[in-house]
């Protein structure tokens, strides 16, 4: 990188307007001291979540000059080597010498792509007056990163896809409580956004393009955030896993059957392998993998993990009838609803099924697409009764999405799944 290029990236980046944004449940914290870190999937919508925090800074009072926005994939600024980094705020203050001395903020995107950013960040922070912000696409490593350099001077935030409440603003679908055409409306959209998904772009997207951005989608993932990144050497055998996890989510996973199945494939690989790969998926967050609610850790990793992707819609660039397997989808989609809110979350077998259970016995849900099958009913009335036994002190939920009339109330805890899903 050479300073002519960066005061460029600089100034242009001062005197452009910044991007509308629209509002997202999450903020970024911009009075805070400690470095803000936002972890979470590409595209999901970190930048956007910048500029929006910019944008309260300007109607505060803040002066453009004393923000600055770098994305560390910008080909101006490659290639960059941490040793570099001091360029950063020298040739800041040599376009803008006015800012000199005056608090600063800055605004750091896809992080991750400079090793040793952590140790310039909190000398930065040690040494100067600059509010930092910082993005990445490897959760685990952002969060270990700031939290061995910065040693409790950093937060980090998870940002997600869009939540089905985000969606509907986003599509300009208002909320009208206590009205049977909305009510209808909103079932609608709740199916559509299980075949689309979250992510920004997609929801604004024409219908026609959003396969296409999908499909693009799911090569940068692969390739920039997992293959790249952890140096994956069995390419093939990391495409067809990730094939597996997003036409297979809300499933048990089996690994030592998933080692038969690739196999029987003719791949050569090593259980091993399959824990790490799987791994690598994790920390780039495209699966989330829920163990069994267990007392016994031995048990637990045992025991198969339940499957859980990132989003719905990524779905349809991984299988060839993305309208299939809906009711595993919405048990994503109700996961994922509850994971924006706590970490800790668990299945539960034992002749009956629960989908999602916390650690400490206060909740517990199950999810099916619909109640109008009277073995349907009975199973999941089974499932219910099971979960309340099991844990007495519970609040329990059975969310559905279609139903026979008067079925619903056959279930204690039944509750339409997009009334649940737009809890604030």
């Amino acid at each position: 990188m050479t300073s002519d290029n960066l005061k460029y990236v600089i100034q242009q980046f001062v005197a452009r307007a910044l991007p509308a944004c629209q509002a997202r449940t999450l903020r970024v914290p911009t009075d805070t001291a400690k470095v803000v870190g936002l972890a979470g999937v590409r595209r999901s919508g970190k930048t956007f979540l910048f500029f929006g925090a910019m944008q309260r800074l300007v109607a505060e009072g803040v002066e453009r000059r004393r923000i600055l926005y770098l994305n560390f994939e910008d080909d101006r600024l490659h290639p960059l080597r941490a040793e570099e980094l001091d360029l950063v705020l020298r040739c800041w203050h040599e376009v803008f010498p006015e800012t000199t001395g005056q608090r600063k903020y800055l605004f750091l995107d896809e992080v991750q792509n400079v090793p040793g950013w952590e140790r310039w960040v909190r000398r930065l922070c040690d040494t100067e007056d600059v509010r930092v912000f910082v993005t990445g696409s490897a959760a685990r490593l952002l969060v270990r990163d700031l939290a061995t350099a910065l040693r409790g001077r950093s937060i980090t935030l998870e940002v997600f896809p869009l939540s089905f409440r985000e969606y509907l603003a986003f599509r300009g679908v208002a909320i009208v409580p206590h009205d049977a055409d909305n009510e209808s409306l909103l079932r609608h959209e709740l199916a559509a956004y299980l075949l689309c998904g979250g992510f920004p772009e997609i929801v604004l997207a024409d219908d026609a393009l959003r396969p296409l951005i999908l499909e693009e989608y799911s090569s940068l993932m692969l390739y920039r955030d997992v293959v790249e990144r952890y140096a994956v050497r069995n390419e093939p055998l990391m495409r067809e896993l990730l094939r597996y996890c997003f036409r297979n989510t809300g499933s048990l996973l089996n690994v030592s059957k998933l080692h038969r199945d690739f196999a029987s494939q003719g791949y050569t690989v090593s259980k091993n392998t399959l824990f790490e790969y799987l791994g690598h998926l994790e920390d780039a967050l495209l699966v989330f993998l829920l163990p069994k609610r267990e007392k016994s850790i031995r048990k637990q990793a045992h025991n198969p993990k339940k499957l859980h992707v990132i989003d719905t819609g990524l779905m349809a660039a991984f299988q060839s009838f993305p309208g299939r397997d809906l009711g595993h989808k919405l048990e994503t989609v109700v996961f994922l609803a509850n994971r924006r809110r706590q970490k800790d979350f668990y299945y539960y077998v034992n002749g009956s099924e629960v989908d999602l259970c916390d650690a400490g016995g206060k909740l517990f849900v199950n999810t099916c697409w619909s109640l109008a099958d009277a073995e349907t009913l009975q199973r999941e009335k089974a499932a219910m009764a099971f979960g309340a036994a099991r844990w007495p002190d519970a609040k329990g939920t059975l969310l559905y999405h279609e139903y026979g009339p008067g079925r619903e109330r056959q279930v204690p805890g039944a509750q339409a799944a997009w009334k649940y899903l737009l809890r604030p």
